[in-house]
């Protein structure tokens, strides 16, 4: 059979050329290397949605299977932001957004480092808190410390994920394999993309009473 694994040297110029492309990334402020799949991003950035942009970007390129992220925040005297500004802003943004139980939630700010904790009903809501803090000036980390707590409901979770796997066209779903305990999904198998495993990850936390998820899924690179 053909071996089309991509070399290091073809891996690294797609993902620079992807950098390129994304309009919210500097990619002359973002040094790539590759190796055996893995990317690995460096570089100094002035603001953390261009850091994770990058992440995000360097996933998207068919190949990848793993990304080390050693980017760091810096900013300028004029973007700098204290932690009192940071964390009204945040909660701020929490009001606003209807996606957010801003009631369930604490934020705590430190040199630009933030803590999200609390404890929500559904991952989307995990997900929406750290979305709203992602693009706020002056942040330089998010470490999202939520946890769910999911409304108790005598449902099939397993049965329920598989289907919801069937219905996405993004997934081959006969490649994945679902076994639950309890709350927790453990996932097993092959996608061909780091966008396919994120697909399926995105199917299991929409489903309901879903606590934690082990994704063992691997990439088999095209």
């Amino acid at each position: 059979m053909l071996n089309t694994m991509k070399t290091n040297e073809q891996l690294q110029r797609d993902v620079m050329d992807e950098l390129k492309w994304d309009p919210m990334v500097a990619a002359s402020e973002i040094g790539v290397s590759a190796k055996d799949g893995v990317i690995t991003l460096s570089g100094y950035v002035d603001s953390f949605s261009k850091k994770y942009a990058a992440e995000k970007a360097a996933m998207r390129v068919n190949g990848v299977v793993a990304v080390a992220e050693d980017i760091q925040v810096r900013f300028s005297k004029a973007g700098r932001r204290d932690d009192t500004a940071i964390a009204e802003a945040i909660l701020n943004a929490f009001k606003w957004n209807t996606l957010v139980p801003e009631s369930k939630l604490k934020v705590k700010v430190e040199e630009g480092w933030v803590t999200l904790e609390g404890a929500v009903d559904w991952q989307f809501e995990k997900d929406a808190a750290y979305k709203a803090v992602r693009d706020i000036a002056g942040v330089r980390s998010i470490t999202n410390a939520i946890t769910l707590k999911p409304r108790l409901e005598k449902i099939d979770i397993e049965k329920t994920i598989r289907q919801a796997l069937h219905r996405r066209a993004t997934v081959n779903a006969d490649n994945i394999r679902v076994r639950t305990e309890g709350g927790k999904v453990i996932l097993n198998g092959k996608a061909n993309t780091w966008n396919e495993r994120r697909e399926v990850e995105k199917a299991v936390w929409a489903s309901p009473g879903v606590t934690d998820v082990e994704d063992n899924i691997a990439i088999t690179a095209l």
